[in-house]
This record gives structure tokens, C-alpha cells and sequence, in this order.
């Protein structure tokens, strides 16, 4: 597979896709990762897990990554948030380098993780009572993003008296409650059953949109990244390199209704192209 840097809907000109990239490498705003890769040290030898990456996500933008099973999609985000530090290359997020676990990031992860012991409004609250913030002024911010989500009056229900669905939204307001800049989102609604997981994409573009939060979202599913995304990210296998960006050119706000959209389908299809052929994504 040949990689690409930056792949529209339309075949493009070198010139333009030196264009993006320019206007992108002066642009401090955002996450850029500049030669950004991550080999694991294991007592049987080394594990490339990613090879050199080089891309920027806008400020505010919905970015989507796709790829087979095993092509390092979970390491990347682990690498912007600073969970793990490169091998080589660096990751800037609004400028600056990271080095540490840093502050500007809310993480959902597939299943909602949310403590069986605490209810909703206390399970949102973890972050502030862990780093410490003052209770009293983040609890307005609780509620309210519970009520963006639909669960005012749930406050105080344990997690086990609510659907997966209402976890996954309890979730993605603990990952906001602290109010960062940037959500990572590694496989979020997987868990879900087909129809609970289509309302979630939709009540999810409704939360970027009403919170203008830079999302990064990974997914093994095409359809989902095209629904959800400004752009889609598209992985080779192990180790995982970028074998294309697609710009999603549907308008938004965006309704279920747009994956009859011949865009959508055709695009769904070209993206489809990059594994199938080999039998690559499960």
C-alpha cells in the first residue's frame, strides 16, 4: 500500500497538498505530531508499533482515525495525551511539546469505566476530586453538562441502574468536566449495540458541536469515521503509518440520513479499498 500525505474527495495537485501542509506547519493551534514514531523495548526484542507520523489536527476540528486491529491507533492517542513519550519525533498540543500526562485532555475509552460504588454525579466529578480543584466550582459545570447529555434527574443513580448507552454519556462528561481543550476518544460506542451506538454518534456531534472541542476519535468502523468527521485518518497495518487523510466534504449538522448521501457511500467505499483488498480490518 503506497502511503499518502493528504487524499480529498477529488484527486488533488501536488501543489495544493504542499499548500495544507505548509499552511498546517505554522499553524500553533491544535495537536501536531512532526516525525512521531513508537517502538516498544521487550525482553524478546524490539516492537515497531508506529512509524514516523507527520500531521496536525485543527483547532476544534473532528479528526477520526481508522485502521486494522493491532496498528498502533490506541499508542497514538496514548502519545498525544502523554501517556507514553515517543521513540522519536515530538507531539505539540496548542504549541507545546509534550512530555508528561498533560492537563488539556479528556479520555473515553470504549467502555464507560465508570466506579460501581459512586453515582453519576459523583463518577463525573472523579477528575476534579483527583486533581484537587475546587468541588464547589466544577459542580455546576457537573450538572449541566449532564443535562447537555440528557441525564438531569440521574445525578444520583448508580451506574449499574442505567443503560450502556447513559454510561457512555456519564463518561464523556467526566472526560469534559475539567473543561480541556482536546477529547480522545479510543473506540467509544464499540461496546454498544448498532442502534444505541448510532444515537451516541449523533448525541456526540451535538456535544462537539455545542462545545467546539478538538476531538480525536479512533474507530475500526469506516462508516462511523465518515458520519463523524471533518477528516478521516486512514492506518496501514503494524507497524502503522498513514496511508491517506480524506476530507469529509458533508455539511453539517448531520442527520443519519446523509449515509444515503452518494458522498458518503462513495467515500465509505474508497476508504474500504485500503484493507479489504488485503483482508485487513477487523
Amino acid at each position: 500500500m503506497k502511503p499518502a500525505t493528504i487524499v480529498s474527495d477529488t484527486v488533488q495537485p501536488a501543489a495544493h497538498l504542499r499548500l495544507v501542509s505548509d499552511r498546517a506547519a505554522g499553524d500553533a493551534s491544535g495537536i501536531k505530531l512532526s516525525g512521531v514514531s513508537k517502538t516498544y523495548r521487550t525482553r524478546d526484542g524490539d516492537v515497531p508499533s508506529l512509524r514516523p507520523l507527520d500531521f496536525h489536527i485543527n483547532d476544534g476540528e473532528f479528526f477520526v482515525v481508522v485502521g486494522p486491529s493491532g496498528c498502533g491507533k490506541s499508542t497514538l492517542l496514548k502519545l498525544i495525551s502523554g501517556l507514553l513519550p515517543p521513540t522519536t519525533g515530538e507531539v505539540l498540543v496548542e504549541g507545546d511539546k509534550v512530555t508528561t500526562p498533560h492537563g488539556n485532555v479528556g479520555i473515553v475509552f470504549q467502555n464507560a469505566l465508570l466506579l460501581p460504588w459512586r453515582n453519576i454525579l459523583n463518577n463525573v466529578m472523579l477528575p476534579i476530586d483527583m486533581k484537587r480543584l475546587p468541588r464547589q466550582e466544577y459542580l455546576a459545570r457537573a450538572k449541566s453538562l449532564l443535562k447537555l447529555v440528557g441525564l438531569e434527574g440521574f445525578e444520583k443513580k448508580l451506574p449499574w441502574q442505567l443503560s450502556g448507552g447513559m454510561q457512555q454519556r456519564a463518561s464523556i462528561c467526566r472526560a469534559l468536566v475539567h473543561d480541556p481543550r482536546i477529547m480522545l476518544m479510543d473506540e467509544p460506542f464499540g461496546a454498544l449495540d448498532a442502534l444505541t451506538r448510532e444515537r451516541m454518534n449523533v448525541e456526540l456531534m451535538r456535544i462537539q458541536r455545542e462545545t467546539e472541542k478538538t476531538v480525536l476519535l479512533i474507530t475500526h468502523s469506516i462508516p462511523e469515521a465518515v458520519f463523524l468527521a471533518d477528516r478521516v485518518l486512514v492506518m496501514t497495518e503494524r507497524p502503522g503509518a498513514i496511508a491517506a487523510i480524506y476530507d469529509v466534504p458533508l455539511p453539517r449538522p448531520r442527520s443519519l440520513d446523509v449515509m444515503a448521501d452518494p458522498v458518503f457511500t462513495e467515500l465509505v467505499q474508497r476508504i474500504r479499498k485500503h484493507f479489504f483488498s488485503q483482508g485487513s480490518l477487523d
